[in-house]
């Protein structure tokens, strides 16, 4: 007669092992960057909303923020966008002026400015002194 004790001891062992071998498998796919695609278009999704509502409250046209923001969803944009002007209508707030230039696209490399650039930027930016009259 076998041993009910053995059996349920290995029965254990077993699940045990495919628990811990299946969380295993979040963390070495979170090591390698693999990513789920569900949770990746979920959180593409929820960048794109804020990205749409940013855009709108800045005062960006929609089609400027497509072109701008490309590798987002353009569904996802305009919903947060539409949202963010419905708000913003029903709250009587006015835009919000960027002060910084937008970000780039990823995979586009930075271009840094040279020394001559930023002096000769620097120049244009300064406005005359006033001359004072004696």
């Amino acid at each position: 007669m076998p041993d009910k004790s053995g059996k349920s001891l290995r029965t254990v062992l077993i699940v045990a092992i495919l628990v811990f071998g299946l969380n295993g498998c979040d963390i070495i796919q979170q090591q390698m960057g693999i990513e789920d695609q569900v949770a990746k278009a979920a959180r593409t999704d929820a960048e794109g909303k804020a990205v749409g509502g940013a855009c709108r409250q800045s005062g960006r046209a929609i089609e400027d923020c497509y072109s701008i923001y490309s590798w987002l969803p353009k569904a996802a944009i305009y919903e947060g966008w539409r949202d963010m002007d419905a708000y913003m209508r029903d709250n009587k707030l006015e835009t919000v002026e960027p002060q910084l230039p937008p970000v780039p696209a990823p995979g586009t490399k930075r271009r840094v400015a040279t020394t001559e650039e930023t002096s000769t930027a620097a120049k244009a930016d300064k406005k005359p002194a006033d001359k004072v009259a004696h």
